[in-house]
């Protein structure tokens, strides 16, 4: 549903609506965390996400994005959070993190995301570190197209 914020921002969770070429640009070519991920591979994302939340420009383009992966019982995780440089500082990644983390369905779960760089907008809406001794994670593997040929028998 959409929500209008200070300077004619609009808040909008309409996966439709989710310009996929404004996302696939800024996580393809600036993200730290997925540079270089394929177009197709962000559109599967955005369309199969339990949620998805965009912030538009008072013109109608895209400026912020993020998206939740839940089972809706026990845990949520929350990625690829952004906001294009000519609008941050203006509390959109922050409102848009507390749209997600207060939806009715979601808000009592259990809550993970990683990030190096955002800790306060996290913690405005109510993260806290993880505790070391127990959150553990697999490291994802690097893809690699000739690891993938020499793994299905064929040379690179």
């Amino acid at each position: 549903m959409p929500r209008t914020l200070e300077g004619g921002i609009e808040l909008d969770d309409d996966r439709d609506r989710v310009d996929v070429d404004a996302v696939h640009r800024f996580l393809s070519e600036e993200a730290y965390w997925v540079r270089g991920r394929p177009r197709e591979e962000v559109a599967r994302l955005v369309r199969e996400a339990t949620r998805v939340m965009a912030a538009y420009a008072p013109d109608g383009s895209l400026v912020g994005f993020a998206r939740v992966v839940s089972d809706r019982a026990n845990m949520a995780w929350l990625g690829d959070v952004f906001v294009l440089e000519p609008f941050r500082g203006r509390g959109i990644a922050t409102a848009i993190v507390r749209a997600l983390v207060d939806d009715p369905e979601l808000r009592d779960l259990l809550w993970y995301l990683d990030t190096r760089d955002a800790q306060g907008v996290y913690a405005r809406a109510g993260f806290v570190p993880a505790d070391p001794g127990r959150t553990m994670v697999r490291p994802r593997r690097e893809r690699s197209p000739a690891a993938g040929d020499r793994a299905a028998g064929r040379e690179a």
